[in-house]
């Protein structure tokens, strides 16, 4: 169990760590300091914009418009931050 719980961690902190990657790449795109016409920028941004979509996209349909302000990443992290305390807790784990 304790390997399982271990797995579930790992696949967390890389979740995690692809969606701070979004989010600086968003903000850099954003204040223009990167070009999405740069071919290796938006296949970069294209990956990572198809790999979080799907986790992105339920929370986007019960969240109400924001006018521009896209909070799905910061629910996201909330939940994943709840995800890995409830491992944490049931598995017995101390971080």
């Amino acid at each position: 169990m304790m390997s399982l719980s271990q797995i579930l961690l790992m696949i967390l902190g890389i979740v995690k760590f692809v969606m701070i990657v979004q989010i600086i790449m968003s903000w850099l795109i954003n204040f223009q300091v990167l070009n999405v016409r740069q071919p290796l920028v938006y296949q970069i941004w294209e990956g990572l914009s198809r790999l979080l979509e799907p986790i992105y996209r339920p929370i986007r349909k019960i969240l109400p418009p924001m006018s521009g302000l896209d909070l799905a990443p910061l629910v996201a992290f909330i939940a994943i931050y709840a995800l890995e305390r409830i491992i944490y807790n049931n598995a017995g784990m101390f971080y």
